[in-house]
């Protein structure tokens, strides 16, 4: 049984069901201006509670609420009001535990955080903990990043031919890089190596990583592929 009208149902579940269409015959509102008006059937049995959840343990940053109504085929309200409970579920205000993690509403999106009270479990683990050894890849882009750092993800894919995102999510994750600002003329996140990199090889500085140009004579030629992206 559907809910009434404007109203999301009380279980998560038929929402597609329960979608009010607006004046216009848009039962997105304004949300459906990102992309077009979804086919509401398809998500029909689901949860968007779960929906939502899905699509956040996914995203590499915030995400705005409009963004998320469209991915989840919700009026921005609802998908607005869902949000607010998951985060004051997660933090223990809904009269259970509080999660490991938090959603926060920053930089313009909704993302999902490891919480502030735990920060010195997650960093034992990614420091002495996660032991395994880095890929090819990892260790390549780790090169470039130390060599040519600060640098965006696009031109780390530009110079390794291919893309970078899951091998820079591991380094972050490993602490051995870290966002350390944005382009100007781009927005992109600039990215460099962190004092545990340092640490782990030795080093005070990164002035005392050895010279390339002997074992590589073709470096030179990186500037001229970083000004054609």
């Amino acid at each position: 049984m559907s809910s009434q009208q404007g109203e999301a149902p009380k279980d998560g579940r038929d929402w597609a069901d329960a979608t009010p269409a607006g004046e216009d015959g848009d039962p997105l509102g304004h949300a459906t201006e990102l992309s077009g008006t979804p086919d509401l059937t398809r998500w029909t049995g689901l949860s968007v509670r779960a929906a939502l959840e899905a699509v956040l343990m996914v995203v590499d940053e915030p995400v705005p609420t409009a963004e998320l109504a469209v991915a989840v085929a919700r009026p921005i309200a609802d998908v607005e009001a869902t949000l607010g409970d998951l985060a004051a579920e997660y933090r223990g205000q809904r009269g259970g535990e509080p999660r490991g993690f938090e959603l926060r509403d920053v930089g313009g999106g909704w993302r999902i955080y490891s919480a502030p009270a735990y920060s010195g479990v997650v960093e034992q683990f990614l420091r002495e903990g996660h032991t395994a050894k880095l890929t090819q890849a990892a260790l390549e882009t780790l090169a470039i990043i130390a060599y040519r750092g600060p640098i965006s993800r696009g031109r780390i894919g530009a110079i390794r031919g291919v893309n970078a995102d899951s091998v820079v999510r591991t380094l972050l994750s490993r602490g051995l890089i870290d966002e350390v600002g944005t382009d100007e003329s781009t927005g992109a996140h600039l990215y460099a190596t962190t004092a545990l990199f340092l640490e782990r090889l030795g080093l005070t500085t990164l002035d005392e990583l050895e010279a390339l140009a002997p074992h590589l004579p073709g470096l030179d030629a990186l500037a001229d592929i970083e000004e054609q992206i």
